[in-house]
């Protein structure tokens, strides 16, 4: 955390994780040091006895449909066994649709956000994970099959520059309807496609055939990067 707050002095850092990381040093290291966590905890029978209010409404609001998904919020003080004070948690309980059982999350939290922001901050946590996926299958990360160490490193770098590079092509030049859409989707409409291609002595020409479904968005890029400023 020093690193981070040297480097980044005027930031404010924000930190969340699964159950794995809820251990009071880790606590209280982000109270310390101003680190805004949210922190999943594993779920015991104090906690389901604390969340009781969640349920009882969450039984309210399912009294006439036992089909539809429905969720409830609530928010308490609690103190482990392990922990000097009690913290903040945050609840979500939730009925499934088609499902009778509910499903618990306890987060703990030092953020003065509401329950339904606090379980949404967390929830982002699995937005992460989808760049990983996206890094390994459509960037090859994990492609380390030299026995050296140094090539494999390089190697690393150079798809790190391509997935850059994409992620800049893809905030500044695709259509707004194409901007979230992962590389292969992006390498399936966009490039993997046919065109003839007609040179002339001024121009060269990209010609699509006429039932090509994405022909408007692929034009919109070609508008788009030459619209773009040329560096100095």
């Amino acid at each position: 955390m020093n690193e981070y707050q040297q480097m980044y002095p005027d930031i404010t850092l924000y930190l969340r994780g699964d159950s794995g990381f809820a251990t009071p040093d880790l606590f209280e290291q982000c109270e310390t040091n101003g680190v805004s966590y949210a922190i999943r905890l594993k779920v015991n029978q104090n906690l389901y006895k604390l969340a009781s209010h969640a349920s009882d409404l969450l039984d309210e609001l399912t009294s006439e449909n036992k089909a539809d998904y429905a969720v409830a919020y609530d928010e308490f003080f609690y103190q482990a066994a392990s922990w000097d004070y009690p913290r903040r948690i945050v609840v979500k309980v939730e009925k499934p649709a088609n499902q009778f059982t509910y499903q618990y999350v306890f987060i703990v939290t030092n953020m003065g956000l509401k329950p339904h922001e606090i379980l949404g901050f967390y929830c982002n946590r699995g937005i992460m994970e989808n760049f990983i996926k996206e890094c390994k299958n459509g960037f090859d990360f994990s492609s380390t099959s030299s026995h050296d160490r140094i090539v494999n490193a390089n190697r690393l770098q150079i798809h790190v520059l391509a997935y850059n590079l994409f992620n800049l092509f893809q905030r500044l030049v695709l259509p707004a309807n194409m901007r979230k859409m992962q590389i292969d989707t992006i390498r399936l409409k966009l490039i993997k496609i046919a065109s003839k291609v007609i040179r002339s002595a001024r121009y060269i020409t990209f010609k699509l055939c006429s039932s090509c479904p994405y022909q408007k968005e692929f034009y919109e890029t070609f508008q788009n990067i030459r619209l773009m400023p040329m560096l100095a």
